[in-house]
């Protein structure tokens, strides 16, 4: 054993052995100067960081000299990794600081193993809690302590947001273990968290929405889509009670109560709040099937049925229209971008956490589940990142936080790093460089998801990132028969049917109604699916953009005496200049034209048809090219 000097004398060591490698990591983001009253603050903040500092040190755990030079020393062998050739050029070029790489799997297999002889001596204090709330507190005085100065002094209302927590050892506490601010901005963050707490008692009185408005804020300092003449706290809060709003009325996924505070703060998108309205409402009405998919799929799966891989779409599409920029996308579809978009506007709709997962050259999404999160519509966690964090990273925190026991130890050997001014581990730049507490609290995580046994998810949707053939409708010529082989039938889900779903009536005015399910094949093909609604009320049809041929649905409608009706369809469109083929008793042959609902359900514009006494039939269809409509029902209304 040493005493404290000695482990001082080593840390220092071994942090200036990383400190040029971690500087090159990162790069260096030069402060803006403070002003006068700033540089006040700084200094009363800077003084209670000192204090803890010391306070820390003569705290800290008495370490094995030779087990942590072994353990540095190996830790350190995985910088020195040769960079991976890319001879092909490709655009994915191989990363070297992954599991993918031989060499780097074997180097970080023998770091963990050096590590955990460390973390079994320094466990008793990392396991302790006479210290969280100190080295919270320091951590959150290191990396803010400029910014909160610069927003304090910017009047006496900001300078209340930072006292709020400052003098909160609680709210520090739950500030740093869900990760702390975006950019440090704690100021804004609170201001925000005040903000929507004074818009919301649940936000106030009950945990989880106090958390989750918490998280938010902190994930979105700044406000996440602020709309022009809004304030951030505005914006945040128009959010926040939305999503409350929604969860409350029980319109958001079922997972959503269950959520860790820490997932909440993916949940609000970097999209305009009308377009997550919309798509709330267009998923429910649309493509309800959608909402009960297996949770690596749900919800984003609307991108592969309905948003074609298409390249050179002017935007916006029909300007004359003035849509949402979500609205638009399902009119002719995109390349990634406008693809990873929806998909993760989706998800997020419902409440599911969703963050970005940009790759080189390419557009994905990463969401949760309750497996863990999982990427879609892109290649491996491997070669995807956002806000300066490698998808591995994220991947290998969102695993570890799920064992929050285990957990609040890698807080306490990051917090401890913080506070003798360690480099941070590379976040772009898997398990390289970080100071001595900074590189145990990255081999704590992959400790506690080796030995919990968590599994990390593959990736789905990857043969969808550069195309979407079910999303093409070839040209195909009308087929007389349904085109619904029995065998094909039972490749689909079938939904239960009641009678209501299948039988025609007709009202006391003579008004026929033909619910979809009564046609003489109910069943569900590539083409054809037959849903519920989002509430049980009705069973619909969803014609959509897969398949090879265009199918046939047939309708038997008896009638006590020929005479002319207005033929109407309740359908929910998502596209333009649509419509459907109507056949009447095999001769007539009526285009039936579907308006833009946007989501909602309509009328069609009434039809004039003939009918003859006696037995009718009616053949639905839609030519190619087709771009997907729902329809609940057909009516006939006597034309007099």
């Amino acid at each position: 054993m040493m005493n404290k000097r000695t482990h001082f004398n080593i840390l220092g060591c071994l942090i200036a052995a990383l400190i040029g490698l971690s500087q090159n990591s990162i790069a260096a983001k030069k402060p803006e100067a403070l002003s006068p009253k700033g540089e006040e603050l700084l200094a009363t903040y800077s003084a209670t960081l000192d204090s803890l500092k010391k306070e820390i040190a003569a705290a800290i755990p008495k370490m094995d000299e030779a087990a942590s030079k072994a353990y540095f020393a190996a830790h350190g062998e995985i910088a020195k990794l040769p960079k991976l050739p890319n001879p092909n050029g490709l655009k994915m070029a191989p990363v070297s600081f992954c599991g993918g790489n031989p060499a780097y799997a074997e180097a970080q297999a023998k770091a963990l193993l050096a590590a955990r002889e460390v973390l079994k001596e320094v466990g008793p204090f990392l396991g302790g809690e006479e210290m969280h709330a100190k080295l919270a507190k320091c951590a959150l005085l290191k990396a803010g302590a400029r910014e909160m100065a610069a927003f304090a002094s910017l009047g006496d209302e900001e300078k209340s947001y930072v006292g709020a927590l400052l003098n909160d050892d609680q709210l520090i506490v739950e500030v740093m273990e869900l990760g702390g601010a975006y950019e440090n901005k704690y100021g804004q963050a609170i201001r925000n968290f005040k903000a929507i707490q004074k818009a919301s008692k649940n936000a106030t009185e009950k945990d989880f929405f106090r958390l989750w408005a918490l998280a938010s804020s902190l994930e979105h300092p700044d406000g996440n889509h602020v709309p022009e003449g809004k304030t951030a706290p505005e914006a945040i809060v128009a959010f926040y009670l939305n999503y409350e709003k929604a969860c409350l009325n029980g319109e958001l996924d079922p997972a959503f109560p269950t959520l860790t505070a820490w997932n909440c703060r993916f949940i609000f998108p970097f999209r305009p709040l009308e377009s997550m309205i919309w798509m709330r409402k267009m998923v429910r009405n649309f493509r309800p099937d959608h909402m009960g998919l297996d949770y690596k799929w749900r919800y984003c799966r609307i991108t592969k049925t309905d948003v074609p891989y298409t390249s050179n779409v002017p935007r916006p599409v029909r300007p004359d229209l003035n849509l949402l920029s979500m609205q638009d996308y399902f009119l002719e579809g995109g390349i990634c971008g406008p693809r990873a978009f929806t998909g993760r506007a989706a998800t997020h709709a419902f409440g599911i956490p969703s963050r970005p997962a940009p790759q080189t050259g390419h557009a994905a999404i990463s969401h949760w589940t309750p497996g863990g999160w999982v990427t879609v519509f892109g290649a491996h966690w491997t070669f995807n990142h956002f806000r300066g964090q490698c998808g591995l990273d994220f991947e290998l925190e969102s695993r570890a936080r799920s064992v929050p026991e285990e957990y609040a130890q890698v807080h306490r050997a990051n917090w401890l790093g913080d506070a003798f001014g360690e480099p941070i581990v590379a976040r772009m730049q898997f398990g390289v460089g970080g100071g001595l507490w900074k590189s145990l609290a990255h081999y704590k995580k992959l400790a506690i998801v080796e030995d919990a046994e968590l599994i990390e998810l593959e990736s789905v949707g990857a043969e969808f990132a550069e195309s979407n053939e079910a999303a093409i409708s070839p040209n195909s010529d009308w087929e007389e028969d349904d085109g619904t082989p029995e065998e094909e039938a039972n490749k689909f889900p079938q939904v239960e049917l009641t009678a209501a779903d299948t039988t025609i009536t007709t009202d006391e005015n003579g008004v026929i109604t033909i619910p979809v399910a009564a046609c003489s094949k109910p069943e569900s093909t590539e083409k054809i699916r037959f849903m519920k609604s989002y509430d049980d009320q009705f069973v619909q049809l969803h014609y959509n953009l897969a398949g090879n041929r265009p199918e046939l649905r047939s309708y038997t409608v008896n009638l006590p005496e020929a005479g002319k009706y207005y033929f109407t369809a309740g359908v929910c469109t998502v596209t333009v200049d649509r419509s459907f083929t109507i056949r009447a008793n095999r001769r007539n042959i009526h285009e039936v034209k579907a308006p833009l609902t946007l989501g909602d359900w309509m009328e069609t514009v009434p039809v004039p048809m003939e009918f003859k006494a006696g037995r009718n039939k009616l053949q639905l269809t839609l030519r190619a090219p087709n771009k997907g409509i729902s329809i609940k029902c057909f009516t006939l209304t006597p034309i007099k």
